[in-house]
């Protein structure tokens, strides 16, 4: 027998949105993140809905080589570049575009044997403090890279960690600036809330990724009810049993809830083993047969469970939508404290798929 629990991943809902991003950023291309197994929703599943892109960017090299594979011929960038010097040969065969962020990796490129240059993208600390070269040693690592016979087109390169406020974007900003200060190169800045709401950072390039997948770079859904973003996973369920509670009655283990007073709960085929999150609250909106209303009592590794009281109606076999168009995933990821990526990153094995 099969749980009734699914995930549904709209192919229609991935067009729509990079044609969002497109309109967002009409003079810059666009490389269409895709890490982390294109954000939990399967590279191999939906790579082929995003083939209006003009590049790919991801992390992992088996997910670069499944898409040369399939035939993809158009750029693909290696957003933490290659971790050993040996995989240059992959990349050279596979031709990737790799970030350089570190100056191991341009004394490898120096040392390398290949059947022709790659492309670089320079990467800039921009003030996040993850990869990257600080801006006073940007322009000695760009010489070195750009005398090198290994090294075709040069990009620079950089991230912003508050890129949904003007404030976040400023100090950054400055920073690429100093440290692009004579050189005259393309560069590639924008993440997804800077491709929505800072057309000063587009460029030559931007790289939105969330937003692909229609939620909120903020965490706020209500950030981007506006943009015309439609969600492309929803996890849909159904209720597998009813219990009628009286006063005091508890709910899960802990009885962390507990009824004041008549109540009907239905049991969800749904747990966090199936992805959904263990920590998510008493409160956690859900949507049931058409009406929304809340998890009650603590998460279980194979059943939630949810209020009935909205929605009388509702008994066994009912539909519920964790998350999707009804609600949505970063409403679910706020109030479980974390963002709406985790969640779809979090999308376990055993979970359907379905495209529609």
């Amino acid at each position: 027998m099969s749980r009734p629990i699914v995930a549904t991943i709209d192919t229609s809902a991935l067009r729509h949105n990079l044609a969002i991003a497109r309109q967002a950023a009409p003079h810059s291309r666009i490389w269409s993140v895709v890490k982390a197994n294109a954000y939990g929703h399967g590279i191999d599943r939906v790579w082929q809905s995003l083939t209006d892109t003009d590049g790919f960017a991801l992390l992992n090299l088996a997910e670069a080589i499944l898409l040369r594979e399939h035939g993809w011929e158009k750029p693909i960038l290696l957003l933490e570049g290659f971790f050993h010097a040996d995989e240059l040969e992959i990349l050279d065969r596979y031709r990737l575009t790799t970030s350089v962020h570190s100056n191991w990796q341009i004394q490898a490129l120096a040392k390398a044997k290949l059947a022709a240059p790659l492309d670089v993208y320079l990467k800039i600390n921009s003030g996040m403090n993850r990869l990257g070269f600080q801006p006073e040693q940007v322009n000695q690592a760009w010489h070195k890279l750009r005398s090198l016979d290994n090294v075709g087109e040069m990009t620079l390169m950089a991230h912003f960690a508050e890129g949904e406020t003007t404030e976040g974007i400023a100090g950054p900003m400055k920073r690429i600036a100093d440290a692009a200060q004579g050189l005259d190169c393309p560069r590639s800045l924008a993440n997804s809330a800077a491709t929505l709401w800072h057309r000063e950072t587009h460029y030559d390039w931007v790289r939105p990724g969330i937003i692909l997948y229609g939620a909120s770079p903020s965490g706020n859904w209500q950030d981007i009810a506006r943009c015309g973003l439609q969600p492309a996973m929803t996890l849909n369920s159904a209720i597998i049993a009813v219990q009628g509670l009286k006063t005091g009655d508890g709910v899960g283990y802990g009885a962390r809830y507990r009824a004041t007073g008549e109540q009907r709960i239905g049991v969800v085929a749904c747990g966090y083993a199936d992805g959904y999150p263990r920590h998510a609250p008493t409160g956690t909106p859900v949507w049931v047969d058409g009406v929304k209303t809340q998890t009650v009592g603590a998460i279980s590794m194979d059943m939630i469970t949810v209020d009935l009281t909205p929605c009388p109606q509702a008994g066994i076999g009912s539909q519920v939508e964790l998350w999707g168009n009804n609600v949505k995933i970063d409403e679910v990821a706020s109030a479980a404290g974390t963002v709406g990526y985790e969640l779809m990153c979090a999308l376990a094995p055993r979970v359907p798929v379905q495209l529609r």
